[in-house]
Parts: structure tokens; C-alpha cells; sequence
């Protein structure tokens, strides 16, 4: 695991947590800058999706442990903010619930927080593997998912492309990514619980809610945890990330109540 930082040490500390298989610097290059004059940004890099280390990803709870002790060494077991795309935001829970640091605002980027068990995830980890590793090595899409992509209109488009752009998508190939962290990545994320009704002292945890998403994923929300702040846009899964990101970032500023 690496741990990419930028901006003023001294400033409030944010951690920004890639969603499922993702590269950091596709994930949150584009708004590292817009972060930087409020924030000591620190991007996780997970085991196996980095192309400057031989590793592949273990479980959630392993790559949850290295966060908390990389905050404990370096900021004192005590950071501003955690912001977790996608599956990110799992991590986000795991590190609330476990309680060995202390994050002042957990935010959640349009999570799914799916959770399954048995055959049902090993397929599912099976079948997600087999697609993003062929995408990983090649940088495109298999012909049938370019051809439904095509057939999309201007403004799915406009969503569907930066989000692909995050798996590498019409980017250099991530061959040094291995399908044995994929699947180890999507399994775990399926089969590691969150708890309910997660609350901390001193802690609020903040949800974008993407409408388009669908009702269940609120109910998600607030029974994983206790009196969150929901935050709803009417868009798509992780949305505002991609196509509004100065927007997502004064977001995150709200959240944190810095320049409000």
C-alpha cells in the first residue's frame, strides 16, 4: 500500500479512498488540486493497484489495519476527514466501527455497501474479475460492452466515459494489475460486515446520496449508521466526482466545515 500526500503539512489531513479496482490517480488526480489549498491530502493506494509495488490485494481488513496504522505513526491517530468513493466508502465504516483512530468526518461517495456471502460472492468476485482483467490488460472495453456504450445517448455518455476513465478505460493498460487482486478486492468487500447503527463521539459521518441510484441505497444508509447527514443529488452513482468536480469538492469543504 501506498500513501500519495500533497498540499501544506499543518492543514486539516483528508483521506481520499478509491473505489473498486481503481487507480488513485485516476480516481482523484483531477481534484487533488482543488482540495490542496484547504487540505493536506493524503490518496490511498491499495495493495495491487499500484504499478510502483509486486503485491496483491489481501482482504479489507488487512488494508484497513495499514490505514490505521500509517494514521496513528504520521498524524497521531487523528485525522479531519475520510472520503471514500465507491467501495472507499466501506472502508470508511470499517475504520469508524473498528475504532483505533479517530476521523472527524467520514463522507461516503454514492457507496453501495452491498454485502453477500457464500457461493453468491465468489461467483459474482469470479465474473468481475474475468471483465475488469481483460480491460486491465488491453485499456478498452470487450467489443459487446463498446457496442452498448455507442448505442448510449449525448448525456449517458457524458456520465459512462469519465467513470470508464477510472478503470483505465482509453488509458494506458494497468497490466501490472493481477486478477487475483480484483477478485480479492471485490470478495472481501462483499463478505466483510459493516455494522449497524455505527456512531462515534466527536464523529459525523456525511453521504452523497445519488438519487438515480435508488430508494434502498438511503435505507442502506441509515442502517449502517446512526443519524448520518445525507446529502442527495439528482444524478447517478458517483456523479458528481466525475462531472462536477469543483462542485464535489466545495461538497467535501461543507462537509468539513472549512470556508463556510
Amino acid at each position: 500500500m501506498k500513501f500519495y500526500r500533497f498540499g501544506e503539512e499543518g492543514k486539516p489531513v483528508i483521506f481520499l479512498l478509491p473505489g473498486t479496482c481503481c487507480h488513485w490517480k485516476r480516481n482523484f488526480g483531477h481534484v487533488i488540486p482543488l482540495l490542496t489549498q484547504d487540505f493536506h491530502v493524503v490518496c490511498v493506494s491499495y495493495d495491487g493497484f499500484d504499478e510502483t509495488e509486486n503485491a496483491v490485494f489481501p482482504d479489507m481488513l488487512t488494508e484497513t489495519v495499514k490505514m490505521e496504522d500509517y494514521i496513528r505513526e504520521n498524524f497521531g491517530g487523528h485525522i479531519c476527514a475520510a472520503y471514500g468513493c465507491s467501495m472507499g466508502g466501506s472502508f470508511v465504516g470499517l475504520l469508524l466501527q473498528r475504532g483505533r483512530v479517530h476521523v472527524d468526518h467520514g463522507i461516503l461517495g454514492s457507496s453501495d455497501l452491498d454485502q453477500e456471502t457464500g457461493l453468491s460472492a465468489r461467483l459474482k468476485a469470479r465474473l468481475i474479475a474475468r471483465v475488469l482483467y481483460g480491460i486491465f490488460q488491453k485499456g478498452r472495453l470487450p467489443g459487446w460492452m463498446q457496442k452498448r456504450l455507442d448505442q448510449k445517448g449525448p448525456e449517458e455518455r457524458a456520465y459512462m466515459e469519465p467513470m470508464l476513465n477510472m478503470f483505465g478505460v482509453g488509458n494506458d493498460a494497468m497490466v501490472f494489475v493481477q486478477k487475483r487482486s480484483i477478485r480479492n478486492q471485490f470478495y472481501s468487500d462483499l463478505v466483510t460486515p459493516l455494522e449497524d447503527e455505527i456512531s462515534v463521539p466527536g464523529t459525523a459521518v456525511h453521504i452523497f446520496y445519488a438519487l438515480k441510484m435508488g430508494e434502498k441505497y438511503e435505507e442502506r444508509y441509515r442502517r449502517h449508521f446512526k443519524d448520518p447527514d445525507i446529502r442527495r443529488h439528482d444524478m447517478q452513482h458517483e456523479e458528481l466526482l466525475v462531472r462536477e468536480p469543483k462542485r464535489w469538492a466545495a461538497e467535501v469543504r461543507g462537509c468539513c466545515e472549512i470556508g463556510t
